[in-house]
Formats: structure tokens, C-alpha cells, sequence
């Protein structure tokens, strides 16, 4: 009877506790269970080759990493469904910065640790990894890919240093609507990085700005960059209608030069991916030719 007693006791503590379940600390271990909200975290993650995703977003316009695909649907990126979240009792949720101010309340709700990773520029996507390395025990790997990086950006600017840059205006476009990127913006820290001046400069802080064609008129810059959020086709069948028919356009030198550039929205879009190096590749001819 005593062995049965001290049994029921030891078994009173594990459910009081959840000591048999409870997860590391530091979100290291067979213990934890990851909630990426976003593809371009989940790449990140398969990069550094970390196992334990339990949660992934719902896209139609890009592919999960294959690790990952049999893990649980949790909804769009911007608006994930936090019943189904909560359900995958997750020990860590990494999202985007740029959706911090929407996002982290809603995690804060249901008492789950989240970090945000800082993908409106490459630098703060190594930033990132690093910190993810460190998460996950994952140094070396995110140390190789940082050197990656930083090899890269060495050699890049080789043929273009000497060159004289220009300014150039880029406009972020959704369906029905368009607004300007600034540099804090992912499409325009990779003009900057590749050597040419966003006429908007830093926005005071703001990835994109609603600003009028008659201010942009006055900035002249001599290229101009469209790209998109989402859907591209509709997206570039908007900005030639809008070039077509409003009649400010035809003033721009750079319309005038024919210098007005589509780019490819999944290269330039809202976070910054590894595919930045083609990104970069396909600036380069245009900016400086």
C-alpha cells in the first residue's frame, strides 16, 4: 500500500507541475515546438536545418520547404488563426517584424514567447539568423550562411563602386492602389544596398509613404522601379493603365527616357528571402548600365 501511496503522490506532482512536459527554458531541446508564421521564416528555418515546426502559413503564391510541409496550416501570414495557434500548444511563434504591432498582442494573449525577425532589409535578416542560431543551437550553421553573406557582399560591388548612382523612385503596388518605398522598406534596402538613392530617402522612418504625383513630379528621379505585394499580373496591367491614362506621368524624364521598370514581385517584394542575390543581379543592369 505504501508503494501504491508514494506512486499516486509522484503521479499528483507531474500533472500539478507538468514537470514531465514542460519545455527547456531556452526553447532548446526535443521540447520545443515552433509556430513560423510566414514562408520566408520557414526558409529561414529550414536553412539552419531546425526540426520542431509545428505550424505553418497558408500560401498559394509560394512553397514551404518540404521539412515542413505535413506541419499544421495556421492561416495567411497577416492574419494567422490563433485558435488553431493555441491548439499546437506552441513553446515559440517567429513572424515577421513588420507585423509585430499587429501580431504580438495576440500572441501576449494566449502567454506564448514570440520573436520577430527583422526582414525589411538583408543585413537584418543575418541579423536575425544569428539570433535564431543562437535559439536553436544552431551557431555554426547560421554562422556559415552569414559568411555567405558577407562574401557575397564583397564581391558584388566590384564593377559599380566607381559609378556615379542613380536616384531612383519606387512604387509598391496592390490592386487599385500604389504607394511609394522608402529604403526602410525590403525592395528599397536592396536599391540601396545595390548602390542607388532612394528619392524618398528613409520616409522618416516609414517602409512606405502615400505621396501625390505632383511631389514625386518635383524629386525627378531618373529610374523608376514597380513592383507588387500581390498579384503581380493585375498589379502591372494597373500601373500601365495608370501611366497610360494620367496624364502627369508624361512629364517624368524617366518616363520620358523610357526608364520605368516592372520587377519581379517574388524577388522584390514585402520580406527579405535568399533569393536576394538575384534580386541584386537583376538591379544591376538597370541601375547602371
Amino acid at each position: 500500500m505504501k508503494g501504491l501511496k508514494r506512486i499516486c503522490i509522484l503521479a499528483s506532482c507531474f500533472l500539478l507541475t507538468g514537470c514531465a512536459v514542460k519545455p527547456s527554458e531556452n526553447g532548446q531541446g526535443d521540447s520545443k515546438r515552433i509556430v513560423a508564421t510566414s514562408v520566408a521564416t520557414c526558409e529561414i528555418l529550414d536553412r539552419l536545418s531546425v526540426d520542431h515546426v509545428v505550424g505553418i502559413p497558408e500560401t498559394q503564391s509560394y512553397q514551404v520547404p518540404k521539412r515542413y510541409e505535413k506541419a499544421e496550416k495556421i492561416g495567411s501570414p497577416m492574419a494567422p488563426n490563433m485558435e488553431i495557434v493555441k491548439s499546437l500548444a506552441p513553446t515559440i511563434i517567429l513572424s515577421p517584424n513588420s507585423l509585430e504591432g499587429e501580431l504580438k498582442p495576440k500572441y501576449d494573449a494566449i502567454k506564448t514567447e514570440s520573436y520577430f525577425l527583422d526582414l525589411k532589409s538583408v543585413d537584418g535578416m543575418y541579423r536575425s539568423i544569428e539570433e535564431l542560431g543562437k535559439r536553436f543551437g544552431k551557431e555554426e550553421e547560421a554562422k556559415k550562411l552569414v559568411d555567405e553573406f558577407e562574401s557575397y557582399k564583397a564581391n558584388y560591388f566590384q564593377d559599380t563602386k566607381d559609378k556615379e548612382p542613380p536616384n531612383v523612385l519606387i512604387l509598391m503596388g496592390l490592386p487599385g492602389s500604389y504607394v511609394v518605398a522608402t529604403e526602410n522598406s525590403y525592395v528599397g534596402s536592396l536599391v540601396k544596398m545595390a548602390g542607388a538613392n532612394n528619392v524618398y530617402g528613409d520616409g522618416e522612418g516609414q517602409d512606405f509613404v502615400n505621396v501625390n504625383t505632383e511631389d514625386m513630379l518635383k524629386k525627378d528621379p531618373d529610374l523608376i522601379l514597380r513592383t507588387s505585394h500581390a498579384m503581380p499580373e493585375q498589379v502591372k496591367a494597373m500601373f500601365s493603365e495608370e501611366f497610360k491614362t494620367n496624364d502627369i506621368w508624361k512629364h517624368f524624364r524617366a518616363v520620358q527616357e523610357e526608364k520605368v521598370y516592372d520587377l519581379d514581385h517574388e524577388k522584390f517584394g514585402m520580406s527579405a528571402t535568399f533569393r536576394y542575390p538575384e534580386a541584386l543581379e537583376e538591379l544591376k543592369p538597370i541601375l547602371f548600365p
